[in-house]
């Protein structure tokens, strides 16, 4: 298994280049499930396959970038188990671990320079989840998943 799932579309290419350098760099394995250019494509083709990799146990976390970072963000946390935290500053990295367990990290790709990229790479790795407290609000977003889940499987 890999550590990182990575993915992007084209407006975030060029930045999730940048974060193979630096997970190289660390010697951290991850699989790039694209895209391969800054050719226009659409962002939801290629989170749904970095998010298949982390729910199919092939990946333990993942990293994915678009222009905004809101796209992704909205693709991945569409499925139960995945939370997908939107970080811009290495503090915002380092409290979504700790607090959320964030699973996904997912990086806007139009602001960043490659100095803020390693210092939040660092931060959300380097992060445990503090479990307590936080652990009994990630249980109650488990049970609103079950209850949706039901709900579509009732036909509701």
């Amino acid at each position: 298994m890999v550590k990182f799932a990575l993915a992007s579309d084209h407006a975030g290419f060029s930045l999730k280049e940048t974060v193979k350098k630096i997970l190289d760099s660390e010697n951290i394995p991850y699989q790039d499930y694209g895209t391969d250019s800054d050719s226009s494509v659409d962002y939801p083709d290629y989170a749904k396959k970095a998010i298949q990799a982390i729910l199919e146990g092939r990946a333990e976390q993942g990293i994915l970038v678009c222009g905004s970072g809101v796209g992704m963000s909205m693709v991945a946390n569409r499925y139960p188990g995945i939370r997908a935290a939107l970080v811009a500053e290495p503090q915002a990295a380092e409290m979504t671990r700790r607090h959320n367990n964030a699973n996904v990290l997912v990086l806007p790709g139009w602001v960043f320079e490659p100095k803020k990229i390693e210092q939040i790479i660092d931060a959300w790795r380097r992060t445990k989840f503090e479990g307590g407290r936080h652990q009994r609000r990630l249980d109650k977003i488990t049970a609103i998943e079950q209850e949706i889940l039901a709900g579509h499987s009732k036909g509701e």
